[in-house]
């Protein structure tokens, strides 16, 4: 009863033997020895803790979080104290309707989300005056460095190489761009950019506004000056501030930056926070992540979509806009929420406070003998101060609760107020400066709004729109985030059998932690002696994802797959560099690969080749010798997806590590399917270097509409020394600095991993995986007599997925799209689809699905095919029957006439289980084409 892993495990022990009857097989260690060959399975089991009770583990998370010392947190750096609205709380981060959703890739059942995010856009675009937003990225120092790419991408001349960054942004955001611009041959010039000199050698230029120090700059004619010598000019920023001060679209800017954590996100010691990007009209190709826009559906109705780039990492390829998978979708539906809570009118009023409460502040220093920066400024005072000084108000801030920021190698402090700052608070920051005699307690009288100078005030109104303005009570915003919740499919609903994507439960007890404050109030450059509880859950991950992949040692800090591949490809070309090899710029990637594989090595700076798989879906080990031969002194590594994107265990894989590793090269695995081979595989045993695991796959971190993620690597010895650095500092040469904003990534998801990890256990954990392989065999077996499945391993099995053809249709009018979009109308998300083989759908089920619910989403493939054949026969015409009309909404079903050659029956209940539930997909089919060709991206009205 008190097992976490029984209730984990979606079929009950008599289930899981008829599934293995069904397959002729006696157990499921028989099912591993036919599916997995003896050359990749581990002989050494997981030397991991036995599995944990819920409230043991819960326990045990709570002493460990214990050791986080709550301080009231004025370090800011892009981070300040939120208080997130009760409801959005409640009916958002706390609902499995929002964090079990995947990516909006099916538009059709994405409604809600897609306009929670269109909502978000929006709000970005009029903040920052710009009108093309996208949906969110990962964090605010990599935006900016997607920033700089965008730039790079928008310049007039392939000639200019060099990128100008204000030395007074953020460090975490000089770190990052360092990173990020070496392996591509960008010069990163830092400096003051008052007094650099910029010429045509330039392509961009990225300031901020506020910058680190706090102050505000009116950059209007340097903007000026820039655009005349042709450079696109980002600015980073904060949405905040920009309820007041100018925005970066209102002088002159080319693109804004920045992150929306202050829009109701805690802390979370650095992350999940959603960052966003917007920009200038015709700059909307070549922006990064993704971007949701306005269409119509069948019936003329509007609709939305993910538009232009969608997918683009895997259609694109190399030359992919980005390599962004996963981005902030859950947080960034947060911020939204937060702007439809309080509107402009109550953005502006927070505004008003905390630039009111700072000028306070700056008043009483200035009187008092110190020599804060002087205004204009928003949130932040930086005070210089004497050494002996500096330490002694350190001391007593420490002994108050309360914490600053430090300025290196200068005798100053930074004073960040925010959302949560009282009076008292303003008074405690006076009284800890020993100002007077008595303890100084401020009232509303003594506080005074600054007149901010006539260059530097907004011009342009601000979130008119009336979702913005149609929900100010709390029932009102109830129903409207429940209304959106109910459009989406979600883990609540069905079952969501994409391949690759690993759409399995998250466990409610696992979710419950990522709450608690001890976790969400940490400030990512607290002490490390005030984070100690973080410090030994991320030392106990480690330690435990090193034993399941048979590495050496674990960074944590990639928030996202994409950023583990990109992290694990820097340190190769890092560790290739410090022997003397870096002419070693050949990244041999097999056809089957995760399209984000070769986007990753584009932006490492690698060149791409592809390596051949056979007519079995295996690598071809004699395409491979051939092009290992072809660039022996050039090859850096290859990318091996294990088990394959095919659904199979390769033997091929240890044969082509020791081929690479042969000619020089390095091993990287792509972990995105790890779920298939925990306790079963080990990946450091199989001859490979790197690493990556999806912790919001594999480790039940949920998808949350398309993120947050985490995407950890695991290395090696010889790589440990150039993984991401932890630093805030800039890099030493030879070295990574940071990858993302903090030194932990996504920290504020990472108590999920833990607790799965230890209430699972060693056993579980091998369990989960041999659940996941028989789930999908039994699916395979099942429907292999109605569509062909394209690749099996060498007894006739499968791995963890399946791939099952569809492009024998085509012949009769049906594409692969008709078919996922029909299943909608049994209730079911679509696997993956056309990906990786076009015109296929790739299936995988996860360990935590019921064979009753496997035996359900089966029998509406097997009623699908019978639709099929009647297309085949004649029954309905190749254009009009029940695919190529699906989804069939609530409205159409119910309308007066019905013209269709079915039944309204048919349409809108094939199945007999939907006499119990039926999901009503929101709306028709969306027009896609339209949709791009009439390019919106915001709301209007």
């Amino acid at each position: 009863m008190d097992s976490f892993i029984k209730r984990h495990i979606g079929s009950s022990e008599e289930e899981i033997q008829q599934m293995l009857q069904f397959l002729r097989l006696k157990s499921l260690d028989e099912l591993i020895e036919k599916v997995i060959p003896s050359c990749c399975r581990t002989s050494t089991g997981l030397h991991l803790p036995d599995e944990a009770s819920e409230e043991e583990a819960l326990r045990e998370l709570k002493q460990i979080g214990s050791e986080n010392k709550v301080f009231r947190y004025f370090i800011g750096m892009g981070f300040t104290e939120t208080l997130c609205p009760s409801v959005i709380r409640r009916m958002v981060l706390e609902n499995p309707e929002w964090y079990t959703p995947y990516t909006p890739y099916q538009s059709e059942i994405s409604q809600g989300r897609l306009e929670a995010l269109l909502n978000f856009q929006t709000m970005v675009s009029d903040l920052t005056a710009l009108p093309v937003a996208n949906a969110s990225l990962l964090d605010e120092a990599s935006a900016c460095a997607e920033a700089m790419l965008m730039c790079n991408r928008l310049s007039a001349s392939n000639n200019r190489k060099k990128f100008f960054l204000s030395k007074d942004c953020h460090p975490q955001i000089l770190s990052v761009l360092v990173t990020r611009s070496s392996p591509l041959g960008i010069e990163l010039v830092i400096d003051d950019w008052q007094k650099v000199k910029i010429d045509e050698s330039f392509f961009g230029a990225l300031v901020a506004y506020p910058d680190t120090q706090g102050r505000i700059f009116d950059y209007g004619e340097f903007c000026e000056e820039l655009h005349r010598k042709g450079l696109v000019v980002a600015v980073n920023t904060d949405l905040l501030a920009l309820c007041l001060f100018k925005a970066p679209g209102e002088f002159g800017a080319d693109i804004a930056v920045g992150s929306a954590q202050r829009f109701g996100l805690p802390l979370y010691f650095g992350g999940p926070h959603p960052a966003f990007i917007s920009a200038r009209k015709g700059m909307e190709r070549k922006m990064p992540g993704r971007i949701v826009g306005v269409s119509k559906d069948a019936f003329g109705n509007p609709a939305l979509r993910l538009a232009l780039q969608t997918r683009e990492q895997h259609i694109r390829r190399e030359k992919a806009t980005s390599n962004i998978c996963t981005a902030q979708v859950l947080p960034a539906v947060v911020a939204s929420m937060y702007a439809v809570y309080h509107g402009a009118e109550g953005l502006k009023a927070l505004a008003k406070k905390i630039l009111s409460y700072s000028y306070y502040l700056y008043r009483q220093l200035s009187f008092s003998g110190f020599s804060p920066s002087s205004f204009p400024f928003f949130d932040t005072l930086k005070v210089p101060l004497e050494k002996e000084q500096m330490e002694e108000i350190k001391k007593r801030a420490l002994s108050c609760g309360y914490l600053f920021r430090e300025f290196k190698d200068e005798a100053a402090l930074g004073i960040t107020l925010g959302e949560k700052t009282t009076l008292e608070d303003l008074g405690c920051i006076l009284n800890i400066f020993a100002i007077g005699e008595k303890k100084i307690a401020p009232s509303c009288a003594d506080i005074k709004f600054p007149e901010i100078p006539r260059s530097l005030e907004r011009q342009t109104e601000f979130l008119n729109q009336g979702v913005f303005k149609n929900y100010r009570t709390e029932t009102k915003l109830s129903r409207y985030i429940k209304r959106l919740a109910a459009k989406d499919i979600n883990l609540t609903t069905s079952l969501i059998p994409l391949g690759s994507c690993t759409m399995k439960l998250n466990p409610a007890s696992a979710m419950i932690p990522i709450l608690w404050d001890c976790f969400t109030e940490p400030h990512p450059f607290a002490p490390e002696e005030t984070t100690q509880g973080y410090h030994k859950l991320a030392a106990d991950l480690g330690r435990w994802l090193a034993e399941i992949t048979g590495m050496d040692h674990v960074s944590l800090q990639p928030n996202a797959g994409s950023q583990g591949e990109l992290a694990g490809l820097l340190a190769i070309r890092l560790y290739l560099r410090s022997i003397g090899e870096d002419r070693r710029t050949i990244c041999l990637i097999p056809t089957s690969a995760h399209g984000t594989n070769c986007a990753s090595a584009a932006l490492a700076g690698l060149t791409i080749e592809e390596v051949k798989c056979d007519n079995r879906g295996r690598l071809d080990l004699e395409d491979l010798e051939q092009k290992v031969n072809r660039y022996a002194s050039e090859l850096a590594v290859i990318m091996i997806t294990f088990p394959s994107t095919y659904g199979i265990f390769e033997e091929t894989l240890v044969e082509a590590s020791r081929i690479v590793h042969d000619h020089g090269g390095q091993v990287y695995l792509d972990g995105a399917n790890a779920n298939a081979f925990l306790g079963l595989c080990k990946p450091g045993e199989l001859g490979v270097d790197v690493c990556h695991l999806n912790l919001h796959k594999t480790f039940c971190i949920p998808h949350g509409g398309g993120g947050p993620g985490v995407g950890p690597i695991a290395v090696k010895k010889h790589l440990q020394p150039f993984v991401p650095s932890t630093r805030i500092d800039l890099p030493s040469q030879g070295n990574m600095g940071l990858l993302c904003s903090s030194p932990l990534g996504n920290a504020g998801v990472l108590p999920v991993s833990w607790m799965f990890i230890r209430m699972a256990g060693k056993n579980g954990l091998k369990l989960c995986s041999q659940l996941a392989i028989l789930n999908a065999n039994y699916m395979a077996k099942r429907l292999e007599s109605s569509f062909d499945i394209l690749y099996k391993g060498e007894h006739g099995y499968v791995g963890h997925e399946f791939i099952i053809d569809l492009r024998p249709w085509k012949e009769y009018g049906i594409e692969v799209e008709d078919v996922a979009k029909r299943l909608m109308d049994y209730g079911f998300h679509a696997p993956t689809i056309s990906w990786p083989v076009h015109g296929t759908m790739m299936i995988e089920p996860t360990e935590s699905e019921s064979k009753e619910e496997l035996d359900r989403f089966c029998e509406a493939l097997i009623l699908i095919r019978k639709e099929l054949e009647d297309i085949k026969k004649g029954v309905y015409p190749p254009g009009n029957n029940p695919l190529k009309n699906s989804p069939h909404p609530h409205h159409a079903v119910c309308a007066d006439r019905w013209t269709l050659p079915y039944s309204r029956k048919l349409a809108a209940y094939p199945a007999p289980w939907q006499k119990e539930f039926k999901y009503w997909p929101p709306t028709g089919r969306i027009d896609n084409v339209y949709g791009d060709r009439n390019f919106v991206c915001r709301i209007e009205k």
